[in-house]
């Protein structure tokens, strides 16, 4: 699971929580049932945001069946999104279709298991299928995930041509977000909203695209990887500038779409998107070695969450705390709100302790 909306119990409350879950747990078994087993390792906690836009858009109730017990819910049932529910599609294309594009650049900068000659190559098989899968399927709600293949190819000559500023590079993932975020317009019959959403689309893909690139920085220098900032010449500083000014509008655009529920969109894609970019910006620990991030990550995936390797903050917690459904950012609230960048602590929204000189 990749993606940088990860609502914390202790800030976001049962109900989010809940809800949250109910299109995570939909987007991943809407994976299972239309594209196979292995698609679940496509899940991407962004990629639900259309499931839930979709939902809060529709005129219709929301449509949920019953889930089975699942380790990432302590072998607990649940009422989920239904993979017959066509924001549920939508985010599964989609989600498959950029896990595809992930591995093909990975391939073409011969990064990772992915870029290995021999190895690689069940991978990128891997990668070929999901492309074609989600082409297949999108076209039967009436979106096309060329847009979201070509943002992939564009992206990947960018890169290979120094001397860009940061957001022509981050033009791509904007693009293709904002295409995706309109069209849960389309599919909830709310033309209104598609300019709106696409400039929401636009503004959720930079931050993503430039919060990725400061939490894989160090790692990325350490390899000798492309990283959009390094390659750029952007400090984190700046970095942050560009990201607080496009959540900032993210707010704005959302506040003047027409939703029928706008708790959930709210809490998600302002609170929560607000919450990732402090995240990025002030828990800047130096990642793991080469490699040992990727190894431990197909681990805690294969363990359903229960691992957790020895340079993560979580590592002393209980197993019954360390659901991947449920894992918390900021564990250590008690601690003067180590989960806010705040110089006071008094303003910080994930608790109530006041730190104040």
């Amino acid at each position: 699971m990749f993606g940088i909306i990860r609502p914390c119990a202790h800030h976001s409350g049962d109900a989010v929580i809940e809800a949250w879950r109910a299109h995570l747990c939909g987007l991943c078994l809407t994976l299972r049932d239309r594209h196979g087993q292995t698609a679940r390792m496509a899940t991407n906690y962004d990629g639900l945001i259309l499931s839930i836009l979709t939902e809060a858009q529709s005129s219709g109730p929301a449509v949920r069946r019953t889930a089975g017990p699942c380790p990432l819910r302590g072998f607990r049932t649940a009422e989920v999104v239904s993979s017959k529910v066509e924001g549920a599609r939508l985010a599964a294309v989609s989600s498959l279709a950029l896990a595809a594009g992930k591995i093909r650049d990975h391939a073409a900068d011969g990064d990772g298991m992915a870029g290995r000659p021999l190895s690689g190559a069940p991978l990128r098989r891997v990668a070929h299928s999901w492309s074609t899968a989600a082409e297949r399927h999108a076209a039967s709600i009436g979106f096309d995930t060329t847009v979201l293949t070509e943002a992939v190819d564009r992206q990947v000559a960018l890169e290979a041509s120094p001397g860009r500023p940061l957001l022509q590079l981050t033009e791509p993932t904007e693009a293709a977000v904002a295409a995706a975020f309109a069209h849960t317009a389309v599919l909830a019959e709310v033309p209104g909203n598609s300019e709106t959403l696409r400039e929401a689309g636009r503004l959720f893909g930079r931050i993503a695209h430039i919060v990725d690139a400061v939490e894989d920085l160090e790692e990325d220098l350490a390899r000798g990887r492309h990283n959009p900032l390094a390659a750029t010449g952007t400090s984190v500083a700046e970095a942050r500038r560009l990201c607080e000014e496009a959540a900032a509008g993210l707010g704005l655009a959302v506040r003047d779409l027409e939703l029928r529920e706008r708790h959930l969109v709210e809490a998600l894609l302002v609170d929560e998107t607000r919450r990732a970019v402090r995240r990025a910006f002030t828990d800047r620990v130096r990642p793991p070695g080469p490699g040992r991030k990727a190894v431990a990550g197909l681990f805690t995936l294969v363990t359903c969450g229960l691992y957790r390797p020895e340079w993560s903050s979580e590592r002393e917690s209980p197993a019954s705390d360390r659901c991947l459904l449920t894992e918390c950012d900021c564990s250590s609230c008690s601690d003067c709100c180590n989960c806010c960048d705040c110089s006071t602590c008094s303003d910080c929204d994930c608790c109530g302790c006041d730190c104040s000189p």
